[in-house]
């Protein structure tokens, strides 16, 4: 396949938030990096969305990942930040590859609150966990990448390099698959699941698959978080994260493997400040924004930028 305009654009942002990372704040930095954490959970969401289905547990598969990052750290005493990664890719792909063949015979509010329920049994069996601190959780720390030892704010710079690096390709693959003849399917999935049938693609096969990437995609964005805030605990599973994971979802729209990441930017963005000026409302502040997209802009930001585009 060429080239497009999304992939040139994924390797611009990428060399320009490498390029940019040393002269960033403190404060800069840290929104960047929990906004491509959540952007690349949100990616696996749009190709969920795409394909017509919407999850509201993925917060299962991001503290999964986070969790299982910090496994290496603590109990084996790996902690390298491309170990952490990962083990959450893995664990996650496991796991996701067993429910989805439950979750894929599922379709709508059945799919969603099933995915809750699953959210929430390892919400529960988490806090249940004294070996896992509990509802406390526990820290963890990166110490090396590649085997590499890190300190201070080299450790910071690789947590965040890392981050762009793995978010980027994410996306670049994302587009990449969504450009293929699979991926392709999932629009068609979600228009008529019987018209795919006839044309002798399983939409079971096709969902599962989506089910899977997504969850990869989730648990990735979780070890990332839990490698540059160095704290995990069982919230990451709890209803109102996967929440804002849909939210965000909505907020952005699914034309483009950039619209999570935007979204998430512009989320964390509301979240930071209005937190910052307005600690007592700033769930309103977030409530007023989402009412506002929903009702001028029903494809979400990204439709923004389809609108410009030359016919």
């Amino acid at each position: 396949m060429k080239l497009d305009r999304t992939t040139i654009a994924i390797g611009v942002v990428t060399v320009a938030l490498l390029a940019a990372s040393p002269v960033l704040p403190k404060w800069a930095m840290s929104l960047l990096n929990v906004s491509l954490c959540y952007g690349t959970v949100v990616l696996g969401m749009m190709l969920l969305m795409r394909t017509g289905l919407v999850s509201f547990g993925h917060g299962l598969y991001y503290c999964l990942g986070a969790y299982a990052a910090g496994t290496v750290d603590q109990m084996l005493k790996l902690p390298d930040m491309a170990l952490m990664v990962a083990a959450g890719a893995v664990v996650t792909g496991i796991v996701a590859a067993i429910l989805g063949l439950l979750l894929a015979r599922y379709r709508d509010i059945f799919f969603a609150m099933l995915s809750l329920a699953f959210s929430m049994i390892l919400y529960g069996l988490l806090v249940k966990s004294s070996a896992l601190g509990s509802t406390d959780g526990f820290n963890i720390s990166a110490k090396t990448l590649f085997g590499v030892a890190l300190v201070d704010d080299a450790r910071r710079y690789a947590g965040f390099g890392i981050t762009v690096v793995l978010t980027t390709l994410s996306a670049f693959a994302l587009n990449l698959y969504l450009r293929s003849h699979r991926g392709r399917l999932a629009e068609a999935i979600r228009d008529n699941e019987l018209r795919v049938e006839y044309m002798g693609a399983s939409v079971r096969a096709t969902i599962h698959l989506h089910y899977v990437i997504s969850a990869v995609l989730a648990g990735i964005g979780g070890a990332l978080m839990a490698i540059n805030i160095g704290h995990i605990d069982p919230e990451m599973t709890y209803w109102p994260q996967s929440g804002e994971f849909v939210f965000i979802a909505i907020l952005s729209g699914t034309g483009n493997v950039f619209a999570p990441l935007g979204g998430a930017l512009v989320f964390e963005t509301i979240r930071s400040f209005a937190y910052e000026y307005s600690p007592n409302t700033w769930q309103m502040v977030l409530g007023i924004t989402m009412l506002i997209v929903m009702i001028f802009l029903p494809g979400g930001l990204w439709s923004l930028i389809q609108r410009r585009k030359p016919a």
